[in-house]
């Protein structure tokens, strides 16, 4: 498979060893020095485009690699606002896309845990719900997307809730995510039901990139024949 990579820092670098090593090709890196040559020509070669960038450029990426019938997987978080628009692209112009919060695996596996949880606690109000998030410094968005996924799924699954704030808070309705930035820290994201008289928590930890990256190589493989809005639980098979 022939893979352009539209961001090319720490998680283009860890997609590029995992791509290569499963026997795939870079034909493309794009990266803040080189936006100038993500023409439809280059673009055009590749069989699947990963992206990942930031919030600021992620959805005109995507919007191009739809223009231009690329088939694009995706892990930019913070511009999701614009994912009706981005995901209407990739209909019209009959390609394929992927997009996750987070490609891990094992996060994944996560959410189905979430949902789960979230699903049994319901019933049972005296169990107060918060959240909590630890990324490295050098991440740009709070709360981030893999806790706005989780944050979104236990409201969808507990009526008495209504929205979610990232900070401390005691309102009625009200899903708090505490966000931290601290070095070294690929990511851990921990939700907690406590009452006055025990907790339960499940955490997720990531120890490196490589799950991340590893994930969207898969996602890469899934979709390079096909066409279509797939998410990683079409993936994974959850």
């Amino acid at each position: 498979m022939r893979i352009a990579l539209i961001g090319y820092g720490k998680m283009g670098r860890a997609i590029e060893r995992i791509a290569e090593g499963r026997g795939h090709t870079i034909i493309l890196k794009i990266d803040v020095d080189n936006i100038s040559e993500m023409t439809r020509e280059n673009l055009s070669k590749a069989d699947v485009a990963i992206e990942f960038t930031g919030p600021s450029s992620a959805a005109d990426n995507l919007l191009k690699c739809a223009e231009y019938g690329v088939r694009a997987v995706s892990g930019s978080t913070g511009w999701l606002e614009k994912y009706p628009a981005v995901k209407q692209a990739f209909e019209k112009y009959g390609s394929a896309f992927v997009y996750a919060s987070n490609f891990s695996i094992g996060v994944n596996i996560f959410f189905e845990l979430n949902k789960k949880l979230a699903g049994l606690m319901a019933p049972f109000p005296d169990y107060a719900v918060e959240m909590r998030e630890i990324h490295h410094t050098q991440k740009k968005d709070a709360p981030s997307g893999t806790a706005i996924t989780l944050a979104e799924q236990i409201l969808a699954n507990i009526p008495s809730l209504k929205t979610w704030v990232n900070n401390r808070s005691e309102e009625a309705g009200v899903l708090p995510i505490l966000s931290e930035r601290m070095d070294p820290a690929p990511g851990t994201h921990l939700v907690k039901y406590h009452s006055p008289i025990d907790d339960i928590e499940i955490i997720h930890t990531a120890h490196n990139r490589e799950g991340f990256a590893g994930g969207a190589v898969i996602a890469a493989e899934f979709i390079q024949n096909k066409k279509g809005i797939f998410s990683m639980k079409d993936v994974l098979g959850l």
